[in-house]
């Protein structure tokens, strides 16, 4: 990784999250965002874990070697997004607000498991908690 990168480590089996990645854009002047799917990476999720985040529950943004995780990361990604095309103006129009990011993303994330419950997706479960296998 290089000081320019800034990493974006989620789970790509969430079609709600590979979306919003894969359509989310930060200023070019900031770095380059770099996608990880945080099942194809144990190393990456390695320090995820020692940290105790729990991947299943929200992202994370790993910038300048500090970690960012669910409400905080989407909001420093609104912060460092782009302007261009609906998406990131309303991305930035929501979320740069910590306060308003802190409200919506349980509401979002309750809304993810529920749609990841009914398509019987399987989670991480990166902190091998134990029956904790499924949405």
């Amino acid at each position: 990784m290089t000081d320019k990168q800034i990493q974006l480590i989620y789970d790509k089996e969430c079609s709600a999250c590979h979306f919003y990645c894969q359509i989310v854009r930060i200023r070019q002047s900031i770095g380059e965002l770099v996608l990880i799917d945080a099942r194809e990476h144990p190393e990456v999720l390695q320090e995820i874990t020692a940290q105790g985040l729990d991947i299943d529950q929200g992202m994370v943004l790993k910038m300048n070697g500090q970690l960012y995780y669910g409400s905080d990361a989407i909001h420093l990604l609104a912060l460092l997004s782009g302007r261009s095309g609906v998406f990131n103006r309303l991305n930035y129009w929501l979320f740069s607000s910590k306060k308003v990011a802190a409200i919506l993303c349980p509401i979002l994330r309750y809304c993810r498991n529920v749609l990841l419950k009914i398509l019987g997706k399987t989670k991480i479960n990166n902190l091998k908690q134990e029956d904790n296998d499924r949405f």
